[in-house]
């Protein structure tokens, strides 16, 4: 109690084996034993860490009495707390008060099994003997939540506890107290009482996960940190109670050792122990780590378990090694991207990581490129490419050294073994290429004007197929714009059909292409293209011309020149400059024009005389070039004459054009002249061929018997001819309005109404019944099914009744007296084939 808070102060037992003592002084008991009836004694030594000052204590333990027995005793063994003194007051000057003394706090433990309330302290004042005083505590726990959980007795001052306390929950009480006189005048100055919650083990170690996870390289050597696990105690840190530690329980699988890992009891870092751990053959392991409070103590301290679950990751242990020492392949000549052989290659590493992926490399057999590898990412095979064309004449067989790699470098110590490096041969197999001229294109230099029956060249094409049996080369022409040359198939020498000329439309920049096409017999059938190109050089075969052909001057002096220039459709020396001339003939040109050269392309065209009546007039010009030798021509100019006002326009213009109509105008307008004609005739001759087919038509079929016309046309729908009114009673029963008298004997219509008495249907009354209404409507029904007249007649024939005849007489008899019986049907032959028919029935006489 004399030792400052700050200096610590460590306990030792004398009997270390029975009893153990806390750092706060609680003494323990260290096992289980039964006590005698004698009390039981040792020693308590206390060290001071700082200064190495000890003292010591003897502690006698004994069988707690009954409480019965003893409550006397106990009740007298109940500490006091006594205010402390005030000073008192000497007049008017107030005095400096004595320092409150500093109450040792109440060590009261969790847990406590009671009885309750448990008495703690007597709370007294001095003045109690002159004065009727009364106590109370307030604070959290007496009048402040948590309430109830200490009272005191207002008259004794008997603090207590009524409940078990948890020091978890809180674990110290801070409560004043205080005394007042029955007027509840103050006594004495409160005092503070601390109340501290001793910890009891009553809580296990908790670890923050139930299971941990951790990775460790496959390989490591011991003493490689893996993980950490930590669990927490809800007791007192400071005390044994919430210290932990930590061991391993077991471990699962066994192999290579059982003991592969170890834990730090105090931190829980997990680290390697031994080595041999192997990827390959053990992937993860599984400890059961076990956590005890009481500094681990398997007697007296609590304990809890968690899973900790190790996966041995892999490192690059395992080289790639392949299936095969050589490998094999064929692929065609002149293909590429083709996969010509699929490398296998076994990794004993986990699949699908660096460690597993293998890279191919290429140490030898193919210095040009012409191969690659890549990886299957699924099956990590290697595939050989081909990316650039192989020639089965050049090369026939490739051999290549192909090694095996990881995409991460092997582990240290690891090195490639023979089974990493492989053979691939590849065979190139021969196939029928195209043939291919040379040089392509082939470019000579040839004059225009070369007439057909000429050679120009011979242009031939080579087969690289040097190992196949084929015959010789074929040539055809393929492309030739203008129709110009043609190739001998079996020589391949170009001869010339046609005139080349420089000024055609295909040639451009005196450059002609021709296409010419190689084929050779193999299987299949290849063929190559060529491509000729003549450069045409010029000669002098195109006289110059004017241009324009048309130009317009005024009728005086001044102003009329006209400038003109000259065109070549070949090119220099065989161009200007131009030299320009009038004709000799007729005189009147030289008399009326004159013309000068202004440049080496143009001139100007102008009168001579003073005046020239307004009119169209054509000048002929002589025009002459550079060749060698030179080639001339007379190209005719226009001239448009016409009367010119002060600016030197023309002001009858419309006048001259009307009567200088072109020679090309004038064709257009015949053209479309005799286009019309032609349409109009075209009409006509339809028209006259159409009359003729309806002519035809009526000597066949009378238009009034057409019977086309009959389903339009349904003439007289009445009683007969002489029905022109169209009476509407005819549509009734016709025996009321046309007697039987007039009827022929013995003749009578298939839709005639029979002759037989009337029957008698119900006559309904004026006002019938509506019960009635069935009744009638049914003696009516069989009225008429048992009435022969009632129509319909002859349901075949007749959909309703439409007279009682007509005077005409019917359609289907051939034997009615009108039907023309004496007349002779004799030319009916004449009609030919079509009419014989015809012939047969009407012109054969009786018969």
């Amino acid at each position: 109690e004399s030792c400052d808070e700050k200096r610590k102060v460590q306990f030792e037992s004398s009997e270390p084996a029975d009893f153990r003592v806390g750092e706060d002084g609680v003494v323990y008991a260290a096992r289980s034993f039964q006590l005698s009836s004698d009390p039981t004694e040792f020693i308590v030594y206390a060290q001071d860490k700082e200064t190495q000052q000890q003292w010591q204590v003897v502690v006698k333990l004994s069988i707690e009495p009954t409480f019965a027995e003893h409550s006397e005793k106990d009740e007298k063994k109940i500490e006091e707390i006594v205010f402390p003194r005030q000073q008192s007051k000497h007049s008017s000057h107030l005095q400096r008060q004595k320092r409150d003394w500093v109450i040792p706090p109440i060590n009261l433990p969790e847990n406590s099994r009671g009885p309750f309330p448990q008495e703690l302290v007597r709370i007294r004042s001095d003045r109690d003997k002159s004065l009727s005083l009364r106590y109370s505590v307030t604070g959290p726990g007496a009048d402040q939540p948590p309430t109830g959980i200490f009272i005191i007795n207002p008259i004794s001052g008997q603090l207590s506890v009524t409940k078990p306390l948890d020091r978890e929950q809180i674990a110290s009480f801070h409560l004043r107290a205080h005394a007042v006189d029955v007027n509840g005048n103050q006594v004495e100055n409160p005092i503070d009482i601390v109340i501290n919650v001793i910890d009891m083990n009553d809580n296990r170690p908790e670890f923050l996960h139930q299971v941990w996870n951790g990775t460790v390289p496959e390989g490591s050597k011991p003493g490689t940190y893996v993980m950490t696990v930590t669990a927490i105690d809800a007791d007192d840190p400071n005390a044994l109670n919430g210290m932990l530690r930590y061991r391993i329980l077991s471990q699962a699988p066994s192999t290579p050792s059982p003991s592969m890992f170890t834990i730090n009891n105090e931190t829980g870092d997990i680290i390697t122990v031994a080595a041999g751990l192997d990827r390959e053959k053990v992937q993860q392991y599984t400890l059961i780590i076990q956590a005890t409070d009481m500094e681990g103590n398997p007697t007296y301290g609590l304990s809890n378990t968690a899973t900790a679950v190790i996966t041995v990751t892999d490192v690059n242990d395992s080289p790639p090694e392949f299936t095969f020492m050589t490998f094999y392949g064929e692929v065609p000549e002149n293909r590429v991207d083709v996969i010509v052989a699929n490398l296998t290659v076994t990794d004993k590493d986990q699949p699908h990581t660096p460690a597993w992926n293998a890279l191919y490399r290429m140490t030898g057999g193919d210095p040009t490129g012409r191969f690659t590898i890549l990886t299957d990412p699924h099956s990590n095979d290697g595939l050989v490419t081909v990316v650039k064309p192989i020639d089965f004449e050049t090369n026939r067989m490739f051999v290549l050294t192909v090694a095996a790699e990881n995409q991460v470098p092997l582990a240290k110590g690891i090195h490639h073994p023979p089974q990493s490096t492989a053979t691939v041969s590849i065979t190139v197999i021969d196939v029928n290429e195209s043939p291919y001229f040379v040089p392509n294109p082939k470019l000579i230099r040839q004059e225009e004007g070369l007439p057909a029956d000429n050679m120009l060249t011979t242009f031939t094409a080579q087969d690289p197929d040097r190992y196949m049996q084929q015959t010789a080369l074929r040539y055809s022409k393929l492309s030739d714009p203008a129709n110009w040359l043609k190739i001998d198939p079996i020589s391949g020498q170009i001869t010339t059909i046609a005139v080349l000329d420089r000024e055609s439309q295909y040639v451009e920049n005196n450059m002609y292409n021709a296409t010419f096409l190689a084929s050779d017999n193999g299987i299949p059938p290849m063929s190559g293209t060529g491509t000729l190109q003549i450069y045409l050089l010029d000669i002098n075969d195109n006289a110059p011309q004017v241009h324009p052909q048309e130009a317009t001057t005024c009728e005086t002096l001044q102003p009329n020149a006209t400038n003109i220039t000259a065109t070549d459709r070949d090119i220099d020396p065989n161009a200007g400059p131009f030299a320009f001339e009038l004709p000799e003939t007729p005189p009147s040109i030289k008399r009326n024009w004159t013309i000068i050269r202004i440049s080496g392309d143009h001139a100007q065209l102008s009168l001579r005389i003073r005046f020239l009546e307004a009119g169209i007039y054509d000048v002929p010009i002589i025009i002459t070039d550079s060749g060698n030798p030179p080639k001339s021509s007379t190209s005719i100019l226009k001239v448009k004459v016409c009367q010119c006002d002060i600016n030197g326009d023309c002001t009858d213009v419309d006048r001259i054009v009307g009567a200088g109509l072109g020679t090309g105008a004038i064709i257009a307008i015949l053209l479309c002249i005799i286009i019309l004609l032609v349409l109009v005739l075209m009409f006509v001759v339809w028209m006259k061929r159409r009359d003729k087919e309806r002519q035809a038509k009526q000597l066949l079929i009378d238009p009034e018997d057409d019977v086309r016309d009959n389903i339009l046309k349904y003439d007289e729908e009445g009683g007969g001819e002489e029905d022109q009114d169209y009476d509407l009673s005819q549509l009734q029963q016709p025996d009321t309005i046309e007697p039987d008298a007039i009827k022929p004997v013995g003749i009578r219509r298939l839709d005639e109404r029979p002759i037989h008495a009337e029957p008698q249907y119900p006559v309904r009354s004026a006002a019938p019944h509506p019960g009635d209404i069935g009744d009638f409507i049914n003696e009516g029904l069989k009225a008429a099914d048992n009435d022969p007249t009632a129509p319909p007649y002859d349901s075949l024939l007749v959909f309703d009744y439409e007279g009682s005849g007509s005077t005409a007489g019917s359609l289907s008899s051939l034997n009615s007296s009108s039907s023309g019986g004496e007349q002779d049907y004799d030319y009916l032959n004449d009609w030919g084939p079509r009419f014989k028919k015809l012939a047969d029935m009407y012109g054969g006489g009786d018969d």
